[in-house]
Order: C-alpha cells, then sequence, then structure tokens
C-alpha cells in the first residue's frame, strides 16, 4: 500500500490529514525531548519511534486479522481509505481463515514479532490481556482519543479485563434463533416470538416436525452461547471471577431439557445434530433444510440467507430476553509495547468512528459499534438481510442486560468440552447427570 499522492493543480482537492499526536501526547513528548536532549544527542538512533512528535514521520503498522476474502477485501479497502487521509501511515497486513489464527498469534507474540493491531474475540481477550499483551486503552478511552461515546456503555465495558480496556469492539452481535419463514408460512403455522419460554419454544418446534416432517429446532444443548443464556435466565452466569457461574445441577437440568425435546421428536437425529454443531454458516441447518431453526448470531443473518432460497426471520433466544447482551463480535487490540501505539490507536478509532470506514465495513465484523454510524449503515445499505439483522438487534438492544464479564483462560476449552458431553449425552452414550458431571470437572481443569 502506497501513500497517497498529493493533489495536483487541476485535481480536485482531498482532504488530506497528518497522524494525529494528541495534544496530551505532543505536550509530553517535547517536555521528554528537553530533559533528556544529552541523552539523544549521545545516543542517535536509539530511540523510541514513539517518541517522535513529528506527525508527518513515515509510520508502519502491521496489522493482523481472521477471516475470508470479503472480510480482508473490505478491511484492506477501509486501510487504504487511512493511508489515504494519512499519507505517511501505512500497512503491513497480514490475514488468514480462523482455522489455526491463535496459534499464529501466539507464536508472532511469543517469537518478539507480535503485530502492532491484532484482531481477537472474548476466547482469548483476558488471556492475552493477563500476559500484558494488549495495550490497556483506559487512557485513551478517557481522553476522547479513543472515541466510544457513541457506543452501548455496556459493549465497550465488554473489554474490559482486570479493570483495563484490554480491546475495542469492532462490533456489535448478540444471539438469535434464525427461522425459516417461508417453511412455517407455507404449512400456517405461527413464527417463534422474542419473549416465548424453552418450555413454550420446544412445544412450537414439536408442532413444526408434526405438520412439516421437519424438525422445528436445531438442538442447542451443545451450544455454548445458549447454554450461557438459558443460565443468566436462572441468576447464573458462565463465569463468576476465576471460577465457574455453574454446578454439575445445572448442566443436568440443561441436558434434560433438551433429551425431552429429542424424545418428543422437536430436534433432528443425533448425527444431523452433530452437523449443525458445526460454525460454518453453508453447514447450519435452517439452510440445509434439515431443521426450520438455527442457533447462531444475528450478525451471520446476510450470510445464511446467501446459502438459501427460503425467507428468513430472526428473533431472541428463548427466555427473558436481558438474559443476552451487547456482545462484542470481535475486538480490535493494540500491542503494549507497540512502537507506534499512539497511531495504532487511532486506526482503531478510525475503524470503528469514521462514516466512510464505518461504511465500507458494514455488518462484517458485527453491527457497527457507533450507533448513530449503524443507523446510518441501516438507511443506505442495500442489502436486506444486513437490513434485517440491524433492525432486529437495535430492536432487542432495549431489552439487554448487563453484559457479563469477559470469559476467563481456559474457555475455548470450555466451550469444545460442551460439545462432547451434550454429544454423549445425544447419542446415548451417557446420562445428562453423569455427562453433567464430567463436562463440570473438564471445565475446572481447564480453567486451573
Amino acid at each position: 500500500m502506497h501513500p497517497a499522492t498529493p493533489p495536483t493543480t487541476g485535481t480536485p482537492a482531498v482532504p488530506v490529514h497528518r497522524t494525529p499526536v494528541p495534544r496530551r501526547r505532543l505536550i509530553r513528548g517535547l517536555l521528554a525531548a528537553v530533559v533528556a536532549l544529552p541523552l539523544v544527542l549521545g545516543a542517535a538512533g536509539c530511540g523510541d519511534d514513539e517518541a517522535s512528535t513529528d506527525p508527518n514521520a513515515p509510520v508502519k503498522l502491521s496489522i493482523f486479522w481472521w477471516g475470508g476474502e470479503a472480510r480482508a477485501k473490505l478491511t484492506e479497502e477501509a486501510l487504504a481509505l487511512y493511508t489515504k487521509k494519512h499519507p505517511n501511515v501505512t500497512f503491513e497486513k497480514t490475514w488468514q481463515a480462523n482455522q489455526g489464527y491463535f496459534d499464529k498469534l501466539a507464536t508472532l507474540t511469543a517469537g518478539g514479532n507480535p503485530p502492532d493491531i491484532f484482531q481477537i474475540d472474548d476466547n482469548y481477550l483476558a488471556e492475552y490481556a493477563a500476559r500484558s499483551t494488549t495495550l490497556d486503552l483506559t487512557s485513551y478511552k478517557d481522553s476522547g482519543d479513543l472515541d466510544v461515546s457513541k457506543f452501548p456503555r455496556s459493549l465497550w465495558q465488554y473489554g474490559v479485563v482486570d479493570g483495563k480496556l484490554a480491546g475495542l469492539a469492532a462490533g456489535e452481535n448478540t444471539q438469535g434463533l434464525v427461522y425459516n419463514k417461508t417453511l412455517l408460512t407455507k404449512n400456517g403455522l405461527p413464527e417463534p416470538t422474542t419473549g416465548m419460554t424453552w418450555e413454550e419454544h420446544i412445544a412450537w418446534a414439536e408442532q413444526v416436525a408434526k405438520k412439516t416432517r421437519v424438525p422445528g429446532t436445531q438442538d442447542p444443548s451443545a451450544d455454548y452461547k445458549a447454554f450461557w443464556v438459558w443460565l443468566r435466565q436462572q441468576g447464573k452466569d458462565l463465569y463468576r471471577g476465576k471460577e465457574l457461574g455453574f454446578t454439575a445441577e445445572d448442566v443436568t437440568k440443561w441436558f434434560e431439557l433438551w433429551k425431552g425435546a429429542r424424545d418428543r421428536g422437536a430436534t433432528p437425529t443425533p448425527d444431523v445434530i452433530h452437523e449443525g454443531n458445526s460454525s460454518d454458516i453453508t453447514k447450519q441447518l435452517v439452510v440445509t433444510g434439515k431443521s426450520a431453526t438455527s442457533w447462531v448470531w444475528v450478525n451471520q443473518l446476510p450470510d445464511l440467507k446467501k446459502n438459501t432460497e427460503n425467507e428468513l426471520g430472526v428473533v431472541a433466544y428463548p427466555g427473558d430476553p436481558s438474559g443476552q447482551w451487547a456482545r462484542a463480535a470481535m475486538y480490535w487490540s493494540v500491542f503494549k509495547s507497540s512502537k507506534h501505539r499512539d497511531v495504532a490507536v487511532d486506526v482503531i478509532n478510525f475503524l470503528a468512528n469514521d462514516p466512510e470506514a464505518v461504511a465500507l465495513l458494514g455488518t462484517d465484523r458485527g453491527l457497527p459499534s457507533n450507533m448513530d454510524l449503524r443507523a446510518k449503515v441501516s438507511e443506505t445499505t442495500s442489502d436486506p438481510a444486513m437490513k434485517q439483522s440491524i433492525q432486529v438487534e437495535t430492536e432487542l438492544a432495549q431489552k439487554f442486560g448487563q453484559a457479563p464479564q469477559v470469559p476467563i483462560k481456559g474457555h475455548s476449552k470450555v466451550k469444545s468440552e460442551l460439545i462432547k458431553a451434550a454429544e454423549n449425552v445425544q447419542y446415548g452414550r451417557a446420562t445428562p447427570a453423569d455427562a453433567a458431571a464430567q463436562y463440570v470437572a473438564a471445565c475446572k481443569s481447564a480453567i486451573a
């Protein structure tokens, strides 16, 4: 990526903004320069790039994210826009598929070659913050250099780990029950609604299965998102401090709830349920026609729609919707020891708050965190599924509860062990109680 060439005579003027150096940091840097002048004269070439007060000094930032080609294209366009507005800043861009991403990130950070800016999610944010890998963004937030004034409060707070703001929400998301509206309309069946109880949802799914011969709901007993919401509706949580927020008895009740649903024919068979446990959008049962609903994230609706000719609807998960919250779909974090940390923070602020950048990125990383810009994206998008997902989450936001703490170290194992335990029950290899006991033991080992 090359810096933009300044406009010549006769060319329409393009606003050019040099990389901002916040006033308080500029003053601090000037004072530091005066105090350290003798050292600077005696050690030319050994200074930290961040100490430079020249707003025109060339800066090259490394940035690393996961995602497909579509996300890469959008991200590269947004970064090119930043360079256009800040010609002295260029980017060394690296991206890859989700699989293996965190192995690569761990290798880079352990090897002393971490990216200045990196994408992360709530599976690993607490872990990287605990290693002092992430820059504490609190002072930038407090000064306004990192603007979260248009974010839902619970959204930016979901990036706080042990009192430090470890990541900026790249987008907002929440759990969504996506259903096949075409199937229901064709058969004269009611649509699911936000606020229906879990028992009402299962009864509805049983009715759908009897009328259409398509199981009414994917069995979410292996889905940590559904389990987490259900726990919060019981006054529990996934975590309490550094410990689990649930017991084996809670897990047993959860597994028994869905065993009853399977016994009533409301869900698919275990082999099909296993297919639906995949994170691959193309394998979700609501688009493969093997279930009338899938348990996903609201922002996945546009991608789901691309894989089916059917009209899709989306509502909150069953139960009290206050069990859901404004979740950071993923975060942008800055490496704590980056030589260009001030500029790196300005970049992630730009990606979240610049109208052009936000319009480019759309809902690829979740609904825009900036509520004002989210409304503008909804008004201008030509994608009806994107408009629908924004509308649904905006409505749900009025009912959200307070965000839980960011998951602790070992969270990825807690998720994978739930799939293993739930499938043991689904296939009849263990009773709900036995599988629950084994699951809790595995979770305690994972977070120890």
